[in-house]
């Protein structure tokens, strides 16, 4: 450092706004804190504006996804019927109403879904972290990985903790996908609902208050439901208001590759080749809604291309490298501590990335097309391969949390250093 570099002013940080538009980690649309509507704390029978009754929107929205209908709610109550004196502020962000008969009620709501928002909406930016890809590529083993992950050991390293949203979403969380696979080594099932299923909402919460919190929302469908047109308009709203985007693809969807792990893997020539749509495929599918629509056709959204199944790799090693060398870092944990080590980074990025344009060049041509801020990684939700529905060993995450920390990263939570 020169002597005069001491003297240089740190740029100043960007001025807070007074408030924040919120993105809802339901439906994904995306308001100013002035539209919420809220939920009467209470009911009365003798006022019909105060009696219980059926909230069609929230049905509605429980109907998308195979939930049953709710019925005997609270009234909506909306702000503008609140006289001004009435209305609760805390940081420029309108949080309860105190209504006509001095109940307070600070159950904000979506004003599209009617789902209940969390508490830190409007005040702080809505960061959410959508997990995406097509059918069949492990999308639900990674989820559970992952969070299971961040819970036990990442939010430890960056001084943070990981929580679902609410009990439901944690009793749902642990019954069905945390305990079948970490507790009795059970792989999950595929998606098979005609219905989608309801997004699965955690929080990292950084114990540092000046950190606003980031929301990781994760929903799946059936195979069949990639089609759907509803399907579709949801998930279009879900990456475009996204505030990162991790994008599974699995080695098996690659044409080039797949017979060869097949067979080295000792499965029959052709056998389950139908079911994987190919990755260019699922990006023209699941993209092109959108990003047709963004200045030069492109996204700028910090999108993680994320290689699962990594351990399948093995059967590709050789000595002369021509896929993958036999002291390949795909194939070791890395734990990242306080900071992304750069220099990891952009050994397993490089990596990938030259892994990813040899087996399959027409997909990275796409990518390189549609977006501008990309990363690629290899990860293994379980750390081996399971013969049948039983995983061999205890399950041994390798990398699962690394395109995670690079968007905490790419979105200025944490630094970047070099080894």
């Amino acid at each position: 450092m020169g002597i005069f570099d001491r003297f240089k002013r740190k740029p100043e940080p960007e001025p807070r706004p007074l408030f924040y538009d919120i993105v809802c980690p339901y439906c994904f649309s995306k308001f100013s804190p002035e539209e919420v509507v809220f939920r009467a704390a209470h009911h009365r029978e003798d006022d019909e504006d105060y009696a219980l009754r059926e909230d069609e929107e929230l049905n509605r929205y429980r109907e998308r996804f195979g939930l049953d209908s709710v019925y005997d709610m609270e009234a909506i109550l909306y702000p503008r019927d609140i006289p001004e004196e009435h209305q609760i502020y805390s940081d420029h962000v309108l949080i309860g109403l105190n209504d006509r008969y001095g109940v307070v009620t600070r159950r904000r709501l979506c004003p599209k879904c009617h789902n209940e928002l969390p508490v830190t909406a409007g005040k702080v930016p809505s960061n959410i972290i959508s997990i995406i890809g097509a059918s069949q590529v492990g999308k639900s083993v990674y989820m559970t990985s992952l969070i299971h992950t961040l819970q036990h050991m990442t939010a430890d390293h960056f001084n943070a903790a990981c929580m679902p949203l609410n009990a439901e979403i944690s009793r749902k969380f642990r019954t069905m996908y945390e305990e079948p696979l970490f507790d009795r080594g059970d792989l999950l099932a595929s998606t098979q609902k005609e219905k989608m299923q309801e997004p699965f909402i955690f929080q990292f919460v950084f114990k540092d208050e000046t950190k606003p919190p980031l929301t990781l929302v994760f929903f799946d469908v059936a195979g069949e439901g990639m089609v759907d047109e509803d399907y579709l308009g949801l998930h279009g709203q879900h990456i475009k208001n996204s505030a990162g985007i991790l994008f599974m693809i699995d080695p098996l969807q690659i044409r080039s590759i797949r017979e060869k792990i097949r067979l080295n893997l000792g499965d029959q020539p052709g056998e389950w080749v139908s079911q994987y749509d190919e990755p260019r495929d699922v990006v023209l599918t699941l993209f092109g809604d959108f990003i047709a629509y963004e200045d030069k056709g492109k996204t700028d959204i910090p999108t993680a291309v994320v290689l699962t199944k990594s351990d399948m790799l093995h059967s590709l090693k050789d000595e002369d490298g021509e896929y993958v060398k036999p002291n390949s870092n795909i194939f070791n944990n890395m734990v990242h501590r306080k900071y992304l080590n750069l220099t990891e980074f952009e050994n397993i990025d490089g990596e990938i990335r030259r892994f990813i344009e040899k087996v399959d060049r027409p997909f990275k041509g796409t990518m390189d097309v549609y977006f501008s801020n990309t990363a690629y990684f290899a990860v293994s939700a379980l750390g081996s391969n399971p013969v049948g529905q039983k995983l061999q060993s205890v399950v041994s995450p390798i990398r699962v949390d690394e395109p995670f920390i690079w968007l905490l990263y790419k979105l200025k939570y944490i630094e970047g250093r070099e080894d």
